[in-house]
């Protein structure tokens, strides 16, 4: 029975099982490995219906490359608060930036992206993430200005004057409502452009069915995040009289 790592190869295997819907048994079968790698290996990275062949290499890779690191500068997993298993966590961490990478976010970006998403807190300071994700500040930097850039996250100081990054709990409405913004200046300029090439030809054309396009789209994406918003924010209220009971209906 062969032993060590997935290979590629047999991760494209195992996608090509689950899309068949065959027990992890019968794949193991089929590439001569135990049931158990099989269900570690698909559960590690998205489980049955999010399984990626590449994406799960890739993170294999690197996390690969992180042990390494972290063997070569001796600290462990940090500990984690309410019990957690920190390796678990680690390790969802990698699916986590590689999820956000596959979505067309940069390397770095992801990274400080995920680490600031899976902290109770939400927020780190620049040193912090230094320190989680052993990179340079000035990589945390710009990792930080792009995600700003995308409405991603916001910037504020603590009581000790430090700059903080924060992820809020409404970060996909910030984010989605600055997508429908940069797509509305994309109309805009298309528009201009019917105007300079004229609606009777075809680059004329074409720019104006972009505009259309792209008008309905962002009109549509910030009306379904306005409304999402309203329906599914469920943070409570309190005001200072939030202990008073409830006002009963005397009509």
């Amino acid at each position: 029975m062969p032993g060590g790592r997935l290979t590629q190869q047999e991760r494209r295997q195992i996608a090509s099982g689950l899309a068949d819907s065959l027990p992890y048994a019968e794949i193991g079968r089929r590439l001569d490995r135990p049931t158990s790698t099989i269900t570690r290996e698909v559960m590690r990275n998205g489980g049955p219906a999010a399984y990626r062949a590449d994406l799960a290499h890739r993170a294999t890779e690197r996390r690969a490359h992180r042990r390494r690191q972290t063997a070569s500068r001796g600290p462990e997993a940090l500990p984690q608060a309410h019990g957690r298993d920190a390796e678990a966590v680690r390790a969802y961490e990698e699916v986590f930036t590689t999820v956000l990478m596959a979505s067309g976010m940069p390397t770095m970006p992801a990274r400080v992206m995920a680490c600031l998403t899976l902290t109770d807190t939400g927020s780190l300071t620049a040193s912090e993430l230094v320190q989680r994700l052993q990179v340079s500040p000035a990589s945390v930097s710009k990792a930080i200005a792009f995600l700003d850039s995308q409405g991603m996250v916001r910037r504020e100081r603590d009581e000790r004057r430090r700059e903080r990054y924060v992820v809020d709990d409404d970060v996909y409405y910030q984010s989605m409502m600055a997508s429908a913004r940069s797509t509305a200046q994309l109309v805009g300029v298309a528009q201009q452009g019917v105007g300079v090439l004229g609606s009777g030809t075809p680059a004329g054309a074409r720019l104006e069915n972009i505009a259309r396009f792209l008008d309905f789209v962002s009109e549509s994406i910030a009306r379904a995040a306005e409304q999402a918003r309203e329906i599914l924010h469920t943070k409570p209220k309190t005001s200072p009289d939030s202990t008073a009971p409830p006002k009963t209906d005397q009509g």
